[in-house]
């Protein structure tokens, strides 16, 4: 074979191969240590911070990755009774719309198979708004898992406009609780 066909060939392969490359290419994450699964598009990065909750600053867990115009996230916290479940809850869903700057937003009950009924699943939406310095989309699920030992919180979250229409779907029906 001669050598532009080679450089040929190697390039069609090399294209082939970039085409085989999926934006989206979904896989299993696990979240925290009591078997909750997340669904994310992505390999995931891995962080831990402490975010403020109320009066308190709570360990939080964080699992999350970039792709197709979006972030996709999952955090994880453990609080020590249903009573303090509750008041964590409350603050992180106040702390997520006072970052909205009075854009519109949609909160609602949400259902998520086996999740802790306290507190209760509950999904916030916003559009993505237009021009240079507009928001981007925001769309969360908070929801807890019982514990021996307390409750275990979760906020599933995707910021942006996913550019696959599925991607949002995938995402938090793939979120699974043992």
């Amino acid at each position: 074979m001669t050598r532009p066909r080679l450089a040929a060939l190697a390039l069609a392969v090399a294209s082939v191969l970039a085409g085989c490359s999926p934006t989206f290419n979904w896989r299993e994450v696990p979240i925290g240590k009591d078997g909750v699964v997340a669904l994310l598009p992505c390999k995931p990065d891995r962080a831990t911070r402490a975010l403020p909750l109320g009066a308190e600053a709570v360990t939080v867990d964080m699992a999350g990755c970039e792709t197709g115009g979006a972030t996709f996230a999952v955090a994880h916290a453990v609080a020590g009774s249903p009573l303090q479940a509750e008041g964590w809850i409350r603050a992180w869903r106040a702390a997520t719309r006072s970052q909205l700057a009075g854009a519109p937003a949609t909160e609602a009950a949400a259902v998520l198979p086996r999740a802790a009924a306290t507190p209760a699943p509950v999904r916030l939406d916003t559009p993505e708004a237009e021009g240079a310095a507009a928001a981007k989309a925001l769309h969360v699920l908070w929801f807890a898992q019982q514990r021996p030992d307390g409750v275990s919180l979760y906020q599933a979250t995707v910021i942006g406009k996913p550019s696959s229409a599925d991607a949002l779907p995938t995402f938090f029906e793939g979120l699974r609780v043992p």
